[in-house]
């Protein structure tokens, strides 16, 4: 195994670094296509917005590709200056590369543990590779592996399970009270970076109806004509609330913009419908706490949700330990059948060169003795040095299976090669 994964990633390197070597598609393309040239490797490059990698893998009697090389390679395709990068890259060589691999494709190695879309980000760049032939018998090998073990840690444990954002944990909320949507009103109060968000993860339930209320006509307007809903005038909230079954707010007003006794006055004695579900996630809050009773109107702010986004985080601490156990197991098998594997040509080698030894040896006895042996004899005989053969060989052979359960295969398999002067 000759396995080097180099690169950056949102440990080692500040935004301001990764995105200077993030690849677009033509970057992409070309520099797979250079690293298979001018290191005579295959190759994968991983970029995504926490992590630029590079896995290459040579020939093992090939020279190493060293984090220095790929520093200089790094900052020659994104005109860069190699010594300031160098120190934000990190290095792993063979079976800790392909542990790195297949706990980042498990998000084990991710910013938030247990996130989704980074599978998905590998699945993606291997397939390119492999459509661009940049890849090889190794890599075609690694990748389908690291893939698998991801999918393992998805199923057997629950690290994955539940959302992690503030605005997917808000819609996740919303899940737990209501039973249907086709029939519910979304109000969405203000419209901002997060709000929008938040408001794309209410979508995808579907609502029945998306109310847009804006101090600014034309920013209701705007937001009710990207989400599909109705504009409604600012002056009409109160109405817009009475009707609403699920409120979003998000003006980021410097004071409350409901009040408890204008929600009472206005608002609550006038609505007939069931439960409102209202999601504060303005800083300053725009809604007054003391409006949440916990039956007729669910209030959570921002910090509400946050706490039970951390909440989840913890749940998903208490599987990190099985996941990186189902990591090992993979990494150990996948060495091992990988260098099984490359053995088998030398043990065929080693074989037919014992049987041609063999041969040499008992052809002119029988030769010798031919006319004064029984056929039975003779097999007799053949079957003796066959059973000498294979007792031979036994000891080399298993010597072999056990170093690369210790991880010394490669190291004895040259030797072997050395020691019966077996031919490349």
């Amino acid at each position: 195994m000759n396995l080097r994964a180099i690169g950056c990633n949102f440990r080692t390197a500040p935004v301001d670094v990764r995105e200077k070597v993030a690849f677009d598609p033509v970057k992409l393309r070309a520099s797979l296509a250079e690293l298979n040239a001018r290191y005579a490797a295959e190759a994968v490059i991983l970029s995504t917005c926490n992590r630029v990698e590079i896995y290459i893998a040579r020939p093992d009697a090939g020279s190493p590709v060293t984090s220095a090389l790929i520093a200089e390679f790094l900052a020659e395709v994104h005109n860069l200056d190699a010594a300031k990068l160098q120190p934000h890259l990190y290095e792993h060589v063979d079976a800790e590369a392909a542990r790195h691999l297949f706990r980042v494709t498990s998000s084990l190695d991710s910013l938030i543990v247990g996130e989704g879309q980074i599978a998905g980000q590998v699945k993606d760049a291997f397939d390119l590779s492999q459509k661009l032939a940049s890849t090889g018998p190794f890599l075609n090998a690694l990748f389908p592996t690291a893939l698998r073990t991801a999918k393992r840690v998805r199923t057997e444990t629950g690290i994955t399970k539940g959302h992690v954002s503030v605005s997917s944990v808000a819609v996740d909320y919303v899940r737990q009270v209501f039973d249907t949507f086709e029939d519910k009103t979304v109000l969405v109060i203000g419209a901002g970076k997060m709000g929008r968000l938040t408001l794309k993860h209410l979508q995808a339930l579907a609502p029945g109806r998306i109310l847009v209320t804006n101090r600014s006509p034309e920013k209701a307007a705007e937001v009710a004509l990207w989400c599909g809903g109705t504009s409604m005038p600012w002056d009409a909230l109160d109405q817009a609330l009475i009707a609403a079954d699920i409120v979003l707010s998000t003006t980021g007003a410097p004071e409350p913009i409901v009040t408890r006794r204008w929600f009472d006055e206005r608002v609550f004695s006038r609505r007939t419908g069931g439960t409102m579900v209202v999601l504060d996630i303005a800083v300053p809050r725009d809604w007054d706490p003391r409006i949440h009773d916990g039956d007729r109107v669910c209030l959570f702010n921002i910090d509400d949700l946050t706490r039970i986004r951390e909440q989840t985080l913890a749940q998903r601490k208490r599987h990190i330990a099985p996941a990186e156990g189902i990591v090992e197991i993979e990494v150990k098998k996948f060495v091992e059948d990988w260098n099984r594997r490359k053995s088998g040509p030398v043990i065929g080698q080693l074989n037919a060169e014992v049987d041609r030894l063999r041969q040499e040896v008992v052809a002119p006895l029988m030769m010798k003795l031919n006319g004064k042996l029984t056929d039975a004899e003779k097999a007799h005989i053949e079957g003796a040095f066959r059973l000498l053969q294979n007792k031979i060989l036994h000891g080399p052979i298993a010597a072999l299976q056990d170093a690369h359960k210790e991880g010394q295969g490669p190291t004895l398999l040259e030797a072997m090669k050395k020691l019966f002067r077996l031919k490349e």
